[in-house]
């Protein structure tokens, strides 16, 4: 199993600086990936959890992430398509396969927050159809050729989008979701699934098991098929309900559980910590144990 790390987008810890320091340290230390993820702001009256209150945008952290590295990955868990046409996302993710020479993976929802549909004119509704049209449109606009699609939801006219990205066919694409016909969606269509934030260990089980078989089930490899969690750390009191709760050295041998439950790649995930992504917290404080919690789950390097 890959172990990759939460870029610094959240709360106190969200500093050109410390965002600039941890991606160096993480290639340094051997991490595979860097993992940002998107929320665009909070309603009136909405209650949600401290990690959601000030966020960076991901694709413009993972492109000042890309700046100041040369091999490890960058992805986002993830975009939610309703909010951007497929001609302008795409046209940011090539430039920024492009710029990073190749290692960015796009991850894609289709978006929770009723304001933030709102707010960007969307709908996610019908999220089976807008998910699969959204991909094809994509696909269009990576090939580096003429390309044209036509669907119920989105059309790409006869076009050519220039410069194409670095990984053929584009960035490999993820999808999240944890409904079973989301699942299946993401073993037939996709390079994987990539898991909530609440997502539990038997949650990764059972949702590994589902995309696996749907992409037995369409043809391909299930073998092949990526599973990335997004792996909440609670780091201090241990809870035996958590798997990555407890000391350092509990959290490690926590991790190791996701891997026979089926996971190819793990990102311990900082932010949802208050101490770290808060808004509230000190920026001086959280920095130091965002680079404590990078330094301490570092991959053995063999």
């Amino acid at each position: 199993m890959l172990i990759s790390f939460g870029l610094p987008v959240s709360g106190a810890w969200a500093q050109a600086e410390t965002l600039t320091r941890i991606a160096r340290n993480a290639e340094e230390l051997g991490y595979h990936g860097l993992w940002a993820f998107q929320r665009l702001l909070i309603g009136r009256g909405q209650e949600l959890a401290p990690v959601y209150h000030s966020v960076l945008d991901p694709i413009v952290a993972l492109t000042w992430a890309a700046a100041a590295t040369e091999r490890i990955r960058l992805g986002v868990s993830v975009i939610n398509l309703p909010y951007v046409a497929p001609a302008y996302l795409a046209k940011q993710v090539s430039t920024l396969d492009r710029l990073s020479g190749g290692r960015f993976d796009l991850g894609l929802g289709t978006g929770w927050s009723e304001p933030e549909f709102e707010a960007t004119g969307s709908d996610p509704r019908p999220r089976g159809r807008r998910t699969e049209e959204y991909l094809a449109a994509l696909a269009a606009h990576f090939s580096g050729e003429e390309a044209s699609f036509t669907g119920t939801l989105y059309r790409v006219p006869p076009s050519r989008m220039a410069p194409a990205p670095v990984q053929p066919g584009g960035p490999p694409v993820l999808l999240g979701g944890s409904a079973e016909v989301a699942l299946r969606r993401a073993g037939r269509l996709a390079a994987g699934w990539v898991s909530s934030s609440r997502a539990s260990l038997a949650d990764i089980a059972e949702g590994s098991r589902i995309v696996r078989e749907a992409a037995e089930a369409a043809g391909r490899d299930p073998g092949a098929v990526r599973i990335v969690v997004r792996a909440v750390v609670q780091a201090g009191q241990r809870d035996e309900g958590v798997p990555l709760s407890g000391d350092w050295a509990q959290i490690r041998d926590g991790a190791q559980r996701y891997a026979e439950a089926g996971a190819t790649e793990l990102f311990y995930e900082p932010n949802w910590d208050p101490r770290i992504g808060g808004p509230g917290a000190d920026p001086r404080a959280a920095a130091a144990l965002g680079e404590e919690m990078l330094t301490e789950l570092a991959p053995k390097i063999t």
